[in-house]
């Protein structure tokens, strides 16, 4: 429990940006209210002077002055202007939020977060003034310079108009390296490098090193070397501590910690996030086998699965980003799905969490759960910007695994190699936990698509994995009896309750990586594609007021690069479109594209363009998915297609496209035909009005 902003004493709980919790302030309609029941689809609330209301929860939430005292606003900041500033700035803004947080709360990491407050922080001993003061004090002894209780107060103030863009520093901080040469520490940075992974050796051969990469670099005596002593002092600053010449290159002698497991008493008390490979074969846009990477969340204390993604090639941030707003909405049922794996036929009390969100009515029996805290390892992908901001955005907590630490995400490593014992196994294409069991035609084996074999794992994970019962899911009174995971969920759903709150459309835009392009007279050119529209026409040719070196905020998707989203001076995203966009019937990946422009580039016509690029795309699109009538479609969801060689000339691609003419043609006197696209044009705010 922590106190008010404004109002000492009066205790509010650590919720979450995306939650309401009994206790709670809430703001609504120009007024403070607390949160003293939730039944149902209604919330009642206490005001200043001990009137009361009750309120549909939507209607609580549409408000728009509506915020939850204490905890981050719900919008998407706008990190993408993070990136101009330098990396140091960043880091240092970083440090006063923690030094906020913990002056305001005890903590360093804020409400909802474990611990005990030190002394000199804690908000039920010492006020306000107090707790500024000892932090000037402990700021100025750790080396900062001129921290006054009014500069403390003066950040706080920032922070709360402004969030993390009002800590940045008004002055460039001054450089760890000093009055370096730029030139020896880049050539100091290149030998830590090399060195990384190998032996550990001495400062000075690490020293000669750096000689050698400035002789090759620059040239032989153009740059000098620093004194020992000065070069010592760079070492120390830009190595890793953990990476030091000098120190242990392993630790295999430390004493095994003993084993914990991991315990969770609520559904999204904790999730679980990995990535590995598939161990099957599936075909790839550009027609070649290729393994699949799978992305899993698993919910620690049901073993649910509640989000899983494939993607042909490297798992980016925005797929990471999009897990989490998976999570949070609920699956709806598949066209072909059996009528059993609805939510309503689950093990949950579905009367109940329908009168909460309407949505569940077409829901798939799986879980939704809006996590507390992800476990993450150190990958690129999630401790990336995208990810940490769509987390902060959430009021989630992101826990990265420690190091050496393989017990730490035991639940979803376990989980991975069920999922290839039980599902990859007998998919069309299975390769083997490695190369010694793998067959010897496992390429010619592959038959389903990326999106294809994703649907499959959907299916299979509402109707295997949600109801097998699983050996982690047993009580201390009854041990012989394992639960399932919906059944689990069910148990616990009184615990916690289901209160997500939706995302919009603008929240889903916001998470996608950010680029910088200018704007020219033809439009904005990414990778050869020109995206082009009025909105741009005030700006052509101009600079941005805010971008680094006057370029423009961009955010894209690369899993479906027909339009690019914009930042323009009012402060909101703009959709910009491809301008060959309507040429293309379905969404198309980056990986597509780069093929479509190597297949063409070898037949060396130089006149192409990118009318004929569009072309091609829409064609390969049409011929790697099946169109209604094929074999490939009339197989009924979640079963696998009897295995007809590939040459058998009835079920080519090529027999199908003439098979699609022919019905066409017999429409022709006056019926209209099917529409022959399974893909419409992918709308971030249309697709955030079904969530």
């Amino acid at each position: 429990m922590v106190s008010a902003p404004g109002r000492p004493g009066r205790p509010v709980a650590a919720a979450s940006g995306r939650q309401v919790k009994l206790g709670a302030y809430v703001t609504f309609q120009g007024c403070t209210w607390q949160v003293a029941a939730v039944a149902g689809a209604s919330v009642t609330l206490v005001g200043e002077n001990g009137q009361t209301a009750s309120v549909m929860a939507s209607f609580l939430f549409a408000d728009p002055a509506f915020t939850v005292v204490g905890s981050p606003t719900t919008g998407v900041q706008p990190w993408g202007l993070l990136e101009s500033v330098p990396a140091r700035e960043r880091e240092r803004a970083l440090a006063w939020q923690r030094h906020i947080r913990e002056i305001e709360t005890g903590l360093p990491h804020g409400p909802g977060s474990t611990g005990v407050p030190r002394p000199e922080y804690d908000p039920q001993r010492q006020s306000m003034a107090e707790r500024e003061q000892a932090k000037a004090d402990e700021l100025t002894r750790l080396g900062w310079p001129r921290v006054s209780r009014a500069t403390v107060r003066r950040m706080r103030a920032r922070y709360h108009d402004q969030g993390l863009w009002g800590l940045i520093p008004r002055r460039k901080p001054s450089s760890a390296t000093g009055q370096a040469d730029e030139r020896v520490v880049a050539a100091i940075l290149e030998a830590l490098r090399r060195q990384r992974g190998r032996s550990q050796g001495t400062l000075k051969g690490l020293r000669e090193l750096t000689g050698q990469i400035l002789a090759d670099t620059h040239g032989p005596g153009t740059v000098a070397l620093p004194p020992p002593s000065t070069f010592n002092r760079l070492a120390g600053v830009l190595a890793d501590p953990l990476e030091h010449p000098g120190r242990p290159a392993r630790t295999a002698t430390a004493p095994v910690r003993p084993f914990t497991p991991t315990v969770a008493l609520r559904p999204g008390e904790l999730v679980q996030i990995d990535t590995t490979r598939l161990d099957v074969m599936a075909i790839g846009e550009d027609g070649k086998p290729a393994r699949p990477e799978l992305t899993i969340a698993l919910d620690v204390a049901t073993r649910s699965v509640v989000a899983a993604v494939l993607r042909e090639e490297g798992t980016k941030a925005v797929d990471a980003a999009l897990l989490l707003a998976e999570m949070a909405v609920p699956h709806l049922v598949r066209p072909g799905w059996p009528e059993h794996l609805r939510l309503a036929h689950a093990a949950v009390p579905y009367d109940r969490l329908l009168a909460l969100d309407a949505r569940l009515q077409s829901a798939a029996a799986r879980p939704v759960v809006v996590p507390e805290t992800i476990v993450i390892d150190r990958g690129a992908i999630f401790v990336s910007t995208a990810f940490l901001a769509a987390c902060e955005t959430l009021g989630v907590s992101v826990q990265p695994a420690p190091p050496r630490s393989p017990a730490a995400k035991g639940s979803v490593e376990r989980t991975f190699g069920s999922i290839n014992t039980l599902f990859a196994h007998h998919v069309a294409g299975y390769t083997g936990p490695h190369i010694l069991q793998r067959g010897e035609a496992v390429q010619d084996e592959a038959r389903f698509t990326v999106a294809q074999l994703q649907e499959l794992l959907d299916e299979w994970i509402t109707a295997c994995w949600q109801h097998r019962p699983h050996d982690g899911l047993r009580h201390p009174v009854l041990p012989k009896k394992a639960l399932a995971p919906n059944e689990m969920w069910g148990a616990l759903l009184g615990a916690c309750g289901y209160v997500p709150l939706p995302l919009t459309g603008a929240d889903y835009v916001e998470l996608l990586p950010v680029r910088w392009h200018p704007v020219t007279g033809r439009g904005i050119r990414i990778n050869h594609r020109t995206y082009d529209h009025a909105l741009l026409n005030e700006h052509r040719g101009r600079p941005c007021p805010t971008g680094t070196g006057g370029k423009w905020e961009v955010h894209l998707n690369p899993h479906d690069v027909r339009q690019i989203y914009i930042r323009l001076p009012d402060g909101h995203l703009h959709e910009i479109p491809w301008i060959h966009r309507d040429h293309v019937h379905a969404p198309m990946s980056e990986t597509t594209w780069r093929h479509i422009r190597t297949a063409l580039n070898q037949r060396g016509d130089r006149e192409k363009h990118e009318a004929a690029l569009a072309e091609a795309a829409d064609q390969v699109l049409r011929r790697s998915r099946p169109l209604p009538g094929s074999p490939a479609a009339a197989t009924p969801s979640g079963t696998l297609p009897a295995q007809h060689p590939v040459e058998d000339a009835k079920d080519s691609l090529d027999a199908v496209e003439a098979r699609a003419h022919d019905d066409d043609d017999s429409h022709a006197g006056g019926e209209e035909p099917p529409p022959p696209a399974r893909f419409a044009l992918y709308d971030a705010f249309e697709e955030a009005e079904h969530w």
